[in-house]
Formats: C-alpha cells, structure tokens, sequence
C-alpha cells in the first residue's frame, strides 16, 4: 500500500510499505553506506529502535541466510530502501529479504527516494521519523533505555581457552565473541547490570561491547567499570569505547548524523598507517576532554577529524570507535584483537600499549 516516510523536521516521502500496524511507526532515522551487509545491520543490537536508510539503490540480492547474524532476530524499528528484489541468489540464502522482514514483521518501504533522505540527515542530523499510511509528524522525544532492552538477561559462557575473557554485555554482537573465540579464549558474557559477577571469575581480560544509544545512560555504572578497568587489561568496542572515556573522566558528544557503513578509513598514529573500517555510532569521545586521564588518542577518523580510538599511558586499556570484527565491511582491523590478546598472554603487560 502507499505509505509515507515523515520526518521530524517536516520532510514526507513516499513510497510503498509493508506493516501490520495501522498506527505509525516511530524511530530515529539513520542511513548505512554499504552495498552489502543488510542481514548484520538489521540484526546488530546498536541499531535497536532505529529506522535505517539503505543508501545503495538495490538490497537484498543476495537473499537472506541462517548464518549471518548478529542477535537471534531484527533489532531495527524500520527499513527504508529504493528497490528490493522479489527474486534473490545465493546458496546460503534461505529466503528474500522481504520475506524475512515480514516474518519479524519489521515495518520496511520502497521505491522511496532515499538519496533525497540521506540528505534531509545529513543536513538537519539524526532525528525521529515515522512509517505510517498517512501524513504525520512523528514526536521529538528522545529515545532512550535501548540498552536494557539488547543487553541479554543471563550470563553465556562459550568455549574452553586457555585465556578467560570476560565481555560486559551492553548490547553484544555475535561476532564480537566470535572472534575472541577464535583466539583460543573462554567467554564469559555478563548483563552490564551484573557486574558483581566478575570478581569471582578470575579473568585474564574484559571486553566492553558495543551497544545502542548515549553512553551517559550507563553513568551509575561507570565507578564500578573504572576498578575493573585499572585491574584487567581491557578493550572497549564502540560503545564500550566511550564508557572508558567517561569513566576515566572524559565525556561525549552527538555527532550531527553519525558514523555508519563499511568504507570509513581510520589513521593509527603510533605508526601512521590508514586502514578502512565498518563502523555504527552516533556519539564520539570529546577530544579536549581526555586531559587528566590518563587516555591519549591512538585513531582518527581521516574524513573528519573524529576521535577514533584511545589507549592508556600506563594500564593495558585499548579502545576502539570502529567495529574490528567488522560483519559488514572489511577486515583491516581485525588486528585490534590480536593485540588484546597479546596484552593478557605476556608478561609485563601493564607496559603492553606503552
């Protein structure tokens, strides 16, 4: 049926949606760069109440698979495409695109003009939007609690390494942990509002995961992160990146429309090399504010200057703006997790990111 995409700033495009509901459907509106990866986006947990703009004209090619899965379903409120074929191809497929998103029954639209949409973003930022069959305007509350609703309930233990990892669950992807197990770790997931759990463990390293939303929203938690950080050798992801900052004393800010897609190139400057990364966030570590804790700044964004990445002068912690274990994009900074791993395996280690 013909729908209407709104957004908050007054803009309306049309197009054709699929939806149950009668009643609009609200979310914050986002665009991803990539020409593939649409099953990991719509299943990543950061992207949790968002509505995501496919920006490449055709999605869902290739179909949809049993494997390539962030979470067990559809994290996103919506999906905004040009086209999506009927027809798909690929041998791990296991149905079109468009039929998986009516199974979840994800509210998706197409034949909107989506370059147009990306614009409308790109210029007045990030804001709510709605799905509906008629004209509105969607409300200017701000989301919040995205966190409590990813952040899986139980603790998971995988795997039988010899090194014990612990990864603080603040909305964690699947491949997050995949890729530490295949680093000959045990996995140990613990809900962030859990984190009593972690003493009796006795870890070798703690891994702060991605997740949606403000990182402020985790404030009550943050003096206990800090004594765990000053004592394990730790690696934040995203998310988990600027919890570091803000709890050594750093703060946050919201990008105007964020950092999303599989082609954004990141400068190390311990060696100066670029390398491409897949990346998903709306907020970044204030630079001006790292004074006094300790973090010094290890990546840049090279499009725009951002903050991209930090490390200790003195304790093993390393954090990370970017996704290393990618699903989407590329594998350049797959690397960040060996050198965790190095951190926890040698001796010396408080010295390791020296």
């Amino acid at each position: 049926m013909t729908g209407y995409l709104c957004l908050e700033n007054g803009s309306t495009f049309k197009g054709e949606v699929f939806m149950d509901e009668d009643d609009p459907i609200q979310g914050e509106i986002v665009f991803f760069t990539g020409m593939t990866g649409y099953q990991e986006v719509l299943t990543d947990p950061s992207y949790k109440d968002q509505i995501v703009v496919f920006t490449y004209p055709l999605i869902g090619q290739y179909g949809v698979n049993e494997e390539d899965v962030e979470s067990a379903n559809p994290q996103v409120k919506g999906v905004i495409m040009l086209g999506s074929p009927d027809v798909h191809s690929h041998y791990h497929a296991t149905s079109s695109l468009k039929d998986y998103l009516l199974k979840w029954k994800v509210p998706f639209m197409t034949g909107v003009d989506t370059r147009q949409v990306v614009k409308e973003i790109r210029n007045g930022g990030s804001q709510n939007a709605c799905i509906s069959y008629s004209k509105g305007l969607p409300g200017k509350e701000k989301l919040t609690g995205q966190i409590e609703k990813v952040a899986l309930p139980q603790v998971r233990q995988l795997g039988k390494g010899s090194k014990h990892i612990a990864v603080v669950d603040f909305g964690v992807k699947k491949s997050i942990v995949t890729s530490l197990l295949e680093l000959d770790c045990r996995v140990t997931v613990i809900p962030f509002h859990q984190l009593g759990l972690l003493d009796p463990l006795n870890v070798d390293g703690l891994v702060l995961s991605n997740g949606p939303g403000d990182p402020k929203e985790m404030m009550t938690f943050l003096p206990e992160l800090k004594g765990k950080m000053m004592e394990i050798p730790t690696l934040g992801i995203c998310l988990g990146h600027q919890l570091i900052a803000l709890a050594l004393g750093g703060d946050t800010d919201r990008l105007l429309f964020g950092h999303r897609g599989a082609n954004h190139p990141v400068m190390d400057n311990q060696t100066g090399e670029v390398f491409i990364t897949s990346q998903n966030h709306n907020y970044v570590v204030n630079k001006e504010s790292l004074i006094g804790t300790g973090l010094e700044p290890r990546f840049v964004n090279v499009n725009d200057g951002s903050l991209e990445g930090l490390q200790h002068r003195d304790k093993p912690i390393l954090s990370v703006q970017f996704h290393p274990e990618a699903r989407p994009g590329p594998e350049d900074a797959s690397w960040i997790f060996q050198q965790f791993y190095q951190s926890i395996k040698q001796p010396g280690r408080e010295k390791m990111y020296a």
